[in-house]
């Protein structure tokens, strides 16, 4: 654990607390473990949450896995933030197991991130798997970097999207996921 238990010690101390008071004396070790799940994303690859769950499909229609939730931290101020994705893709031969799309948003998102590049890291992941001929991945998250501190604004929501391949390239097919999720016109 490399000493976090001690760091989550340090770190009650810094903030005047007294890490031998009767409800704090095993908090350092929780903190650590619950932070080593947080981020166990770092112990994951592509290739072992895939782990072979291509099938042979002719289906060339725009497949979706919509309200995932998730739950990440923000790599600035080690704050959750709350939301879910939204992933289509269109296949090309192959489809990916329901499943395995929801531990690639769980993978990325079980790192220190920011919602830009986790949606990014998702969707050219979704790519790099499929061989699709375009992927779409959409994230709104609230933040608690933006609700508990700073601005402290309670209503916000981060909205985020990259669109690969024939969702970029097709107006059509972009606002056709889009009002599939409930965000088109």
């Amino acid at each position: 654990m490399h000493n976090l238990p001690g760091h989550y010690r340090e770190i009650l101390l810094g903030v005047g607390e007294d890490p031998a008071r009767e409800g704090l004396r095993d908090t350092p070790l929780r903190a650590a473990k619950a932070m080593q799940y947080l981020c166990d994303g770092y112990n994951r690859s592509l290739e072992e949450i895939v782990n072979g769950a291509l099938f042979a499909s002719d289906n060339d229609e725009m497949v979706i896995v919509k309200d995932i939730e998730l739950y990440s931290l923000c790599e600035h101020h080690i704050l959750p933030f709350i939301g879910k994705a939204h992933v289509a893709y269109i296949p090309t031969g192959r489809v990916l197991g329901l499943s395995k799309v929801a531990r690639i948003v769980d993978m990325y998102a079980r790192r220190l991130q920011i919602q830009e590049n986790l949606t990014r890291q998702i969707a050219e992941a979704i790519q790099e798997v499929t061989g699709a001929a375009g992927v779409a991945v959409v994230i709104e998250a609230k933040h608690m970097c933006m609700m508990m501190r700073g601005v402290e604004k309670q209503n916000s929501v981060m909205n985020t999207s990259v669109m690969l391949g024939a969702f970029r390239s097709s107006c059509n097919t972009r606002m056709e996921f889009l009002q599939l999720i409930g965000r088109g016109q």
